[in-house]
């Protein structure tokens, strides 16, 4: 499982939080054009699944645990209908159908919220940052860049990191569940509502829809790049087929996860899109790492340079020395002509793989993709413009 870790502002809003069964963002309002940053949001809301764990982030303490939980077959949804529009609502008109309401205007800023229960329960006791850290370091990555965000996502390693620290120092709540110091939830009642709400009323599905419209160019291309990955993150994770037939289907996927040594946040390198995926029914066995570098218009052989600097760093951090383990992407309107010509010197790896026999082999899983914004579907078109493995 994955986790999320919510920044939240006051002891006030993690006791409601928690009360709820209900976390949503704060948005800042749009001016009828979806900016990078909510583009951004969105995109990790998409990745949300259940069976995610939740953690709360405040005045540098950490606490947990829950965990994501479906309510009429998903834990995310509009907070109301058209709330992915880029414009204000009137909070009177749309308050009876508001699925969290935070009892004044400020509700119409909460765009999208995600539904989670306690597991097996919300701890009282708080644990530091930097006991956290110190608790299993190799397994910390994300958490390091937790920076000016509004929340974070984080593989299964780093999330079981975080479920070990949180049992351990909580333990005699299982020994001694009598006495143990926990948070009360009513989350049963809030997820009633919401399971009303959303069963006779579809419209609080998810959609990327507005979010491309808005920034599309009349030649297919997008303004923001952030749009492209929100879009790519959207069509996978709702079982788009003919995205999966160029990217495959991934179990986790996140986007702008680190890709280099711990710096400056400012100056910190992501990739535009990570995930990975297991080996069927062999789960937490791994097979595949993927890397998707994203450009919004046109590509160039520095773009690819670009691209084969995060899959070594995958290569070192993740896969240890295994290149096959890896799969690649790059994604982009179109492509120069330098790029293409480029492409197979670039992207060719030599590698040695086994122990007595070692055996030298050769990795090139290198796919060069242009997207264009499809006006009928309201999604992105994908189309393979080169490739060295079939």
């Amino acid at each position: 499982m994955a986790g999320f870790l919510f920044s939240l502002d006051s002891t006030e809003s993690l006791i409601d939080s928690i009360s709820k069964g209900i976390y949503s963002t704060r948005l800042s309002p749009p001016n009828n054009v979806w900016r990078i940053h909510h583009e951004g949001t969105f995109a990790d809301y998409c990745s949300m699944k259940e069976g995610d764990n939740v953690y709360f982030f405040i005045d540098r303490k950490i606490y947990g645990i829950g965990i994501l939980t479906n309510i009429n077959g998903d834990c995310k949804f509009l907070n109301y209908p058209n709330a992915n529009l880029p414009t204000v609502q009137n909070y009177h008109q749309i308050q009876e159908q508001l699925l969290l309401d935070t009892g004044d205007d400020t509700s119409i800023n909460h765009r999208f919220i995600c539904s989670f229960m306690p597991y097996p329960v919300f701890f009282r006791n708080g644990i530091d940052m930097d006991e956290i850290l110190s608790s299993s370091p190799s397994s910390f990555k994300i958490l390091r860049a937790f920076w000016k965000l509004s929340f974070i996502k984080f593989s299964d390693e780093e999330n079981q990191a975080f479920k070990n620290i949180l049992l351990r120092r909580n333990i005699d709540a299982f020994e001694y569940p009598s006495n143990h110091n926990t948070f009360q939830s009513e989350y049963l009642a809030t997820h009633s509502i919401i399971n009303s709400k959303t069963e006779r009323n579809n419209n609080y599905s998810l959609s990327i829809a507005p979010f491309l419209t808005t920034i599309a160019n009349e030649n297919g291309s997008l303004k923001h790049e952030m749009a492209v990955e929100a879009a790519i993150i959207y069509q996978l994770t709702t079982n788009h087929n003919e995205t999966i037939n160029i990217f495959g289907k991934w179990d986790y996927l996140s986007h702008q996860v680190i890709a280099s040594p711990f710096k400056p946040i400012d100056y910190i390198d992501k990739m535009d899109i990570f995930g990975y995926r297991y080996i069927e029914n062999q789960k937490p066995t791994l097979s595949n790492y993927l890397v998707i570098e994203i450009k919004r218009g046109s590509i160039n052989t520095q773009d690819i340079l670009q691209l084969m600097k995060y899959v070594d760093w995958v290569k070192n951090e993740y896969s240890f020395g295994d290149y096959s383990m890896i799969k690649a992407f790059l994604v982009g309107y179109e492509f120069t002509n330098d790029a293409l010509s480029d492409f197979a010197e670039i992207v060719e790896r030599k590698y040695i793989f086994g122990v007595r026999p070692a055996v030298s082999a050769t990795w090139n899983d290198v796919k060069l993709v242009t997207y264009s914004f499809n006006n009928q579907s309201n999604l992105l078109d994908f189309e393979i413009k080169s490739e060295i493995n079939g």
